[in-house]
């Protein structure tokens, strides 16, 4: 009988409990805070904002999304407590609240939201009799326009016809006739808009010579003439007119000068003044320095 052989069985082999090199470093890349981070919440972003690129990439359903944002939009903004259905105006004559009321962008009623106020208040401006205009929208769909209108000072002469001013010389309409606002001093000239401030002091300065004075022309864009009933006229300076006008008046007041027969008093120099005789004033001056002459002659 054959002896048995026995043969030692293999054990299986134990496995390294050591991470292999690749583990190794996708743990330590793991554990890096950017990769982290990036792989929490930059990965889902990507993925999402790619989704939607290729979701988007359609023509049509991005034509479908802007109308159904569009409808959104519309829905909201027209609501009624969105909506202005009058507009107010306040301080404003019957013209301009016509065309304050004509420059309204939309008609109404209409969303606030399609109202640019300040392109509307700017439009507003833009006219010559407002000096400035408010705009608010009240409760219930009021837009309210609180308009101030430029005040007539003054009238320009103009070749073209007669222009209205305020103090500071802004245009504030045109005039068809003197008749029109009576009550206006009249300034000619050119460049006499520049200087209505300085105008208007001299005519408040005038006193006595109101109910004479016909109008101030303005010569050379640096001076004034008051131009009198008569055909009379009365030169001033460039440099303070008020006070060479104040003169005038003294002189007048003590020698009645003004009621003398003259066309033109020359002030321009307040150390040399003149004055111009009518013809006929001249002619009889000329006559009694003749009688004054012959009289002497015979004595």
């Amino acid at each position: 009988m054959a002896p048995r052989v026995y043969q030692r069985s293999k054990r299986p082999a134990r496995r390294d409990p050591a991470p292999s090199r690749l583990a190794f470093k996708l743990e330590r890349l793991w554990l890096t805070p950017a990769v982290r981070a990036f792989t929490r919440i930059g990965v889902p972003i990507v993925l999402i904002v790619a989704g939607l690129g290729l979701w988007l990439g359609d023509p049509g359903r991005r034509a479908e999304l802007v109308a159904q944002v569009q409808d959104v939009k519309d829905a909201i903004e027209h609501r009624p407590e969105f909506m202005v259905k009058l507009l107010k105006i306040e301080g404003a004559s019957p013209e301009v609240a016509h065309a304050v009321r004509a420059m309204l962008p939309v008609g109404l009623p209409a969303s606030s939201f399609d109202i640019d106020l300040d392109a509307y208040r700017d439009t507003i401006r833009r006219l010559d009799a407002v000096a400035d205009a408010r705009l608010v929208i009240r409760p219930g769909g009021v837009l309210e326009a609180d308009v101030t209108e430029r005040v007539p000072a003054i009238l320009w002469r103009q070749p073209g016809g007669l222009e209205m001013l305020d103090a500071s010389g802004h245009r504030v309409a045109t005039l068809i006739s003197r008749e029109a606002r009576p009550d206006l001093p009249v300034i000619s000239g050119m460049g006499a808009d520049k200087a209505v401030p300085e105008a208007l002091e001299i005519i408040a300065d005038a006193g006595p010579l109101l109910p004479r004075l016909r109008g101030l022309e303005r010569l050379g864009e640096r001076r004034w003439d008051l131009v009198l009933d008569h055909g009379q006229r009365i030169m001033l300076p460039e440099t303070d007119p008020v006070a060479a006008l104040d003169r005038i008046l003294a002189l007048n007041t003590a020698e009645d000068l003004l009621a003398r027969d003259f066309t033109v008093i020359d002030f321009r120099n307040k150390d040399r003044p003149t004055i111009r005789l009518s013809d006929n004033a001249l002619a009889e001056f000329r006559r009694v320095q003749s009688d004054i002459l012959k009289a002497r002659a015979t004595q």
